[in-house]
């Protein structure tokens, strides 16, 4: 727990700062964590991360996510038309593997292309928008408030199983703590440092506090069928970059499909 706080409190600050700074440097960020998030889950899934077909995969993941980055301007990307060439890339690349790479592992290549590219998307997207640093910032801290307080809450209070098939140490009384922890602290902040109307403010507290958790249970329950306990060891105490940023793969996309960011 030590080792987990105190790389949580560097790696946080840090991951903050970046924000703050927006522009290119976030831009990278998040072309960072995608690249790693992808190489995680096309390891997890069994299937070798630099092999042609996992090449495909990272264009194609790339190609989706490359409009929202700040240094985009200097190359125009059609994802449709690139989508439709990597689909057909990896059905001959099946053909030429004669069914060693078959068609389950071309549905582990697409799907992990389009969850990492369109959740990190619009997480740079989102630092893109006029209100972007102060956006950014509260649904991150909605996301990090409900891990903490879903946590703590769970393990003061928590006794009914929320999802045990799937995540058997979470509870319903930690999921509501955390979802409480996430609107205190979302509205304390955008009181204090102003810039969004309270409502929005609300909205972005509670979808950061039930679809996080949702998140997490999407990659605890990839993790369960793929037959490990982390995505990867990049951060000390955390695990990998999908053990770190499931919520935020899930969190984001809705926010901007429900028009709330």
């Amino acid at each position: 727990m030590k080792q987990r706080i105190i790389t949580g409190l560097i790696g946080g600050a840090a991951f903050l700062l970046l924000i703050y700074l927006g522009g290119s440097w976030y831009s990278l960020l998040v072309l960072l964590l995608a690249v790693i998030g992808h190489f995680e889950f096309m390891r997890m899934a069994g299937l070798q991360p630099w092999s042609i077909a996992s090449i495909l995969g990272y264009i194609l993941m790339i190609s989706i996510l490359w409009p929202s980055l700040s240094f985009s301007t200097w190359l125009t990307i059609s994802t449709p038309d690139l989508m439709i060439a990597v689909l057909l890339l990896l059905l001959i690349y099946s053909v030429l593997r004669k069914n060693q790479f078959h068609i389950e592992h071309i549905a582990l290549t697409l799907v992990g292309a389009l969850y990492i590219g369109f959740g990190f998307t619009y997480m740079a997207a989102t630092r893109n928008l006029p209100d972007g640093l102060m956006l950014t910032v509260l649904v991150i801290l909605g996301i990090w408030s409900t891990d903490s307080g879903a946590y703590f809450v769970g393990k003061a209070i928590g006794k009914r199983k929320l999802w045990p098939e799937i995540s058997p140490n979470k509870t319903i009384e930690g999921s509501l703590g955390g979802l409480l922890a996430s609107i205190v602290v979302v509205l304390a902040v955008n009181a204090i440092f102003g810039g969004l109307d309270m409502l929005q403010a609300f909205l972005i507290a509670v979808v950061a506090g039930i679809i996080g958790q949702l998140g997490d249970l999407v990659e605890s329950g990839l993790k369960r069928h793929f037959g490990v306990k982390d995505s990867g060891q990049l951060i000390p105490g955390h695990g990998g970059v999908l053990d770190r940023f499931d919520s935020f793969l899930l969190v984001f996309p809705v926010l901007h499909l429900l028009g709330i960011v």
